[in-house]
């Protein structure tokens, strides 16, 4: 275990490849103090069994590492609001498997993003939240999920506050207190919301529609896509269309010390080398708010 790990809940995406055991030590490896996951090949419909072997090795390398908080991202091919009743039950029976391996492994969140509709928007949110309800009833325990707000492209549901608010609520109260929320600022961008010039502002509207105590992740990445382009393309931090002013606001803010903060910045040649100066220059901005605020109470 490495000494004095930094006092945050920052990292990025890290790999899984060659055992779920192996992801905290990469963690380790760039300086992060949070991970996410894939528990599963996030573009083949083909569950791993994970075994007892498995879970225990994941937990003592996670006990062993620098990692405070590590957080779980759906598979890809999901889409629990298709019309496609073989479609939405296989989704169904798979994400219901990601929550399994969640709790199994004592993964408390899971990342999903909302299904397409297809056909009509609020049918598709109405079939999203009945299959985030029947897994959550399926897989009792302390496993929750994040719900993230998608780019909007096509018919892609939960890209505005109103739509993330409106899954939550349709939930049964019980379930309901197990699902909280994770924000892209790349996302965010595509859909328009105005993260550049106006990101306090962003922040008031999600707090009226949503509430801020309801966002637990947030998913730190520039993009290479203009304001309301619908396009989700990431970019390294503040080398985009971004731009650093809204990571050195979030980096800064107290009211986001404690939501976990995860990067997926392009790994390049070198993932290990890229996602340490991405964490190096987000605490950077940190540092720097912290030195101005010193120097301003002088």
């Amino acid at each position: 275990m490495r000494g004095s790990p930094p006092a945050d809940l920052l990292g990025a995406h890290v790999s899984t490849s060659g055992g779920l055991a192996l992801a905290p030590a990469r963690g380790d490896a760039i300086g992060a103090t949070a991970i996410q996951v894939f528990t599963k090949t996030p573009q083949q419909w083909r569950e791993p069994t994970v075994s007892d072997q498995d879970v225990a090795a994941f937990r003592a390398a996670l006990a062993q590492s620098g990692i405070r908080a590590v957080v779980s991202h759906e598979s890809y091919l999901n889409n629990l609001a298709s019309p496609d009743d073989t479609l939405r039950d296989k989704s169904t029976r798979a994400f219901t498997r990601e929550l399994e391996r969640c709790r199994a492994l004592g993964i408390p969140w899971v990342v999903t993003h909302p299904g397409n509709y297809i056909d009509d928007r609020a049918a598709g949110l109405d079939r999203n939240a009945r299959g985030y309800a029947a897994c959550l009833t399926a897989v009792p325990g302390d496993v929750r999920l994040l719900i993230e707000g998608t780019a909007g492209a096509g018919t892609a549901l939960g890209s505005t506050f109103e739509e993330l608010r409106a899954l939550r609520d349709d939930l049964p109260p019980a379930l309901r207190e197990r699902v909280a929320f994770c924000l892209d600022t790349a996302h965010l961008h595509a859909v328009g919301y105005d993260v550049v010039a106006g990101i306090e502002a962003v922040w008031d509207r999600f707090d009226r529609e949503v509430g801020l105590p309801l966002l637990k992740c947030l998913h730190l990445n520039d993009s290479k896509g203009a304001a309301g382009s619908r396009l989700d393309r990431h970019q390294w931090i503040g080398e985009g269309t971004v731009g650093p002013g809204p990571f050195r606001h979030i980096m800064r803010d107290p009211r986001f010390a404690r939501v976990i903060k995860i990067i997926e910045t392009p790994k390049g040649d070198d993932p290990v080398r890229h996602d340490r100066r991405m964490l190096r220059r987000l605490r950077a901005y940190a540092r720097n708010g912290r030195k101005a605020q010193t120097v301003g109470r002088a």
